[in-house]
C-alpha cells in the first residue's frame, strides 16, 4: 500500500516468471529504414555499382556493390565507427530487407578499405557524380548551381598516414586532415571531397577540385555561381572561375597591397554598424584587376576578442567579386554561405567524418568518398521522397523520426510483413513516401 497525503492507493503486483528470450531474429531497432531500403533498391543500386565500379574479388562472400552498402547502411543508421556496425550482424529484419546473406564483420568491411586498388575510389568518384547528374533535376529542373567551398580540420587521436600537425583551432599541436569540401547550396548536396594532409598549404588542391565540380556538372547548366573563404582566394582559383564565365564571391586574402588600400577608401553606411567601400584591386602577378569589396566596422570595448583583420581600432572584410550586383547585393549572396557552416557541422558528427577508420591515407580517402555517396543517397531520397516540411531535417532528426522506427518482421500465411511501432507520423506518410519511392526509374549503368 502507497499514501499519498490522505490517498491510499494499492500498488500493483510486480509480474512473476517472466520469460526472457533473445534469439528473436524479427525484432529490428531500425524498421523505418525500410523506407531509405526500398529507395535503394527501386533505383537498382548494386547493379548501378555494379556496372560502374569493376574490382573482381575471387573467393569473397561479398560483392563489391554489397561491401560499399554495408559501408553506407551503418553510417545512415549512426553506427559511426566500423566496429559499431557490428551490431547489424543480428538483426535478421535488417539483413532481410537489404538483401544481404549476412553483415560483413568490422575486419571484413576495414580491410576491405585497406586492400582496395587505387582506382576504386576513382570509380566510386565517378559513379557519385553519376548519381548527381541524376537528381540535380529532381523534383524540378535547375539551370544555376551555386558552389560554396570550404575546408574543415579533423583531428587525429592515432598515427594515421597523412596526418600531420598544421592548423587545428581546437586542438592545437594535434595530427589532423583538412579535407576540401564543395556543396551545391540550394539542393545540399556534396558536390565533390577531397582528403588533404593536415600540413597542406592553404589552397593546396583547390584548382583540382573546383575543376572536378565544373567535370561532373551536367552539360544543361547554363549558369554557375561560387562563394569560397580565403583558401579559394588567390589567382589561379578566379582565373578558372572566369574561364567558365562562372560569377563569384571570394573572400580576398589580407595581401600587403590590400592592407595598404584599407585606409584610403571611401566608406558609406551599410547598416548602424558596418562601413562598406568598393575599388578595383590588381595585386602584382594578376592579369587584370578585380572587383573587391571591403566591409569594415569600428571595435568597441565591450566587443569580444576580433576573429577578422583589424587595423586601428576597425575590423575588416573583404571579396573579390565579378558579380553585377549592388555592395549590399555582395554582401548578403556571400552571407547565404553561412548554410554551409551547418551542413558541415552535419557531415562531421552524423556521417562520421571525425571516425577515421584505418591508418592508411588511400583507405581513409575511400572512406571519404563513401561518405560523400551516403550523404548524397541520402540527400536524393529526401529531396524526392519526403514531405516538404521534412526537407531542413538534418539526418540525426531524420534517424528519429523514420529511420530509427522500431518494426518486426513477421509472416502471416507465409506473407513477409514488416509490422512497425504504432506513429501517427508513420500512419500518414508510409504510403505517400513509398508512392514517391516507386515512381522513380532504375539508375542506369
Amino acid at each position: 500500500m502507497l499514501t499519498y497525503g490522505s490517498h491510499t492507493v494499492r500498488a500493483s503486483k510486480s509480474p512473476r516468471n517472466v520469460r526472457i528470450a533473445v534469439h528473436h531474429g524479427g525484432l529490428s531497432h531500425f524498421g523505418g529504414a525500410y523506407f531509405f531500403h526500398e529507395f535503394v533498391r527501386v533505383l537498382h543500386m548494386r547493379h548501378f555499382l555494379a556496372e560502374q565500379i569493376r574490382y573482381p574479388r575471387q573467393n569473397q562472400g561479398y560483392s563489391v556493390s554489397q561491401m560499399l552498402l554495408a559501408l553506407v547502411y551503418p553510417i545512415v543508421l549512426g553506427l559511426d565507427r566500423i566496429e559499431t556496425a557490428s551490431l547489424l550482424r543480428s538483426d535478421g529484419t535488417f539483413q532481410y530487407l537489404t538483401g544481404l546473406p549476412s553483415f560483413p564483420d568490422p575486419q571484413t568491411l576495414r580491410r576491405f578499405l585497406l586492400n582496395a586498388p587505387a582506382h576504386l575510389r576513382e570509380q566510386l568518384h565517378r559513379a557519385n557524380d553519376r548519381l548527381l547528374q541524376r537528381f540535380i533535376h529532381l523534383p524540378e529542373h535547375r539551370s544555376r548551381l551555386i558552389f560554396d567551398l570550404d575546408s574543415t580540420v579533423v583531428t587525429s587521436f592515432g598515427h594515421q598516414e597523412g596526418a600531420e600537425v598544421g592548423y587545428n583551432p581546437r586542438y592545437r599541436g594535434k595530427r589532423s586532415y583538412d579535407p576540401l569540401l564543395c556543396l551545391e547550396a540550394n539542393s545540399s548536396f556534396l558536390w565533390d571531397v577531397e582528403l588533404r594532409r593536415g600540413d597542406a598549404g592553404t589552397w593546396a588542391g583547390s584548382e583540382e577540385l573546383l575543376a572536378c565540380c565544373f567535370l561532373s556538372s551536367p552539360s544543361d547548366i547554363r549558369e554557375f555561381r561560387a562563394r569560397a573563404d580565403a583558401g579559394f582566394g588567390y589567382g589561379p582559383v578566379l582565373d578558372m572561375l572566369e574561364a567558365r564565365l562562372a560569377q563569384y564571391s571570394v573572400v580576398a586574402r589580407m595581401t600587403r597591397s590590400l592592407k595598404r588600400a584599407l585606409k584610403g577608401l571611401r566608406y558609406e553606411p551599410m547598416n548602424p554598424r558596418w562601413e562598406i567601400a568598393e575599388f578595383e584591386h590588381h595585386p602584382h602577378g594578376w592579369p587584370h584587376g578585380r572587383r573587391c569589396i571591403v566591409a569594415r566596422k569600428r571595435i568597441e570595448e565591450t566587443d569580444p576578442e576580433p576573429t577578422l583583420f583589424t587595423l586601428e581600432r576597425y575590423a575588416y572584410r573583404a571579396w573579390h567579386t565579378n558579380l553585377p550586383m549592388t555592395l549590399a547585393g555582395v554582401w548578403h549572396f556571400y552571407d547565404g554561405r553561412a548554410g554551409m557552416e551547418r551542413r558541415i557541422r552535419e557531415i562531421r558528427e552524423d556521417y562520421a567524418l571525425t571516425k577515421i577508420p584505418t591508418r592508411a591515407f588511400a583507405a581513409n580517402a575511400l572512406y571519404l568518398e563513401v561518405i560523400r555517396f551516403a550523404y548524397n543517397l541520402v540527400t536524393a531520397f529526401q529531396r524526392t521522397c519526403l514531405p516538404a516540411e521534412w526537407q531542413s531535417f538534418t539526418l540525426s532528426k531524420l534517424r528519429h523520426k523514420l529511420f530509427w522506427v522500431p518494426g518486426e518482421l513477421t509472416r502471416p500465411q507465409n506473407r513477409p510483413t514488416l509490422r512497425l511501432v504504432n506513429s501517427p507520423l508513420i500512419t500518414v506518410w508510409a504510403e505517400k513516401i513509398l508512392h514517391r519511392v516507386h515512381r522513380l526509374k532504375p539508375l542506369e549503368g
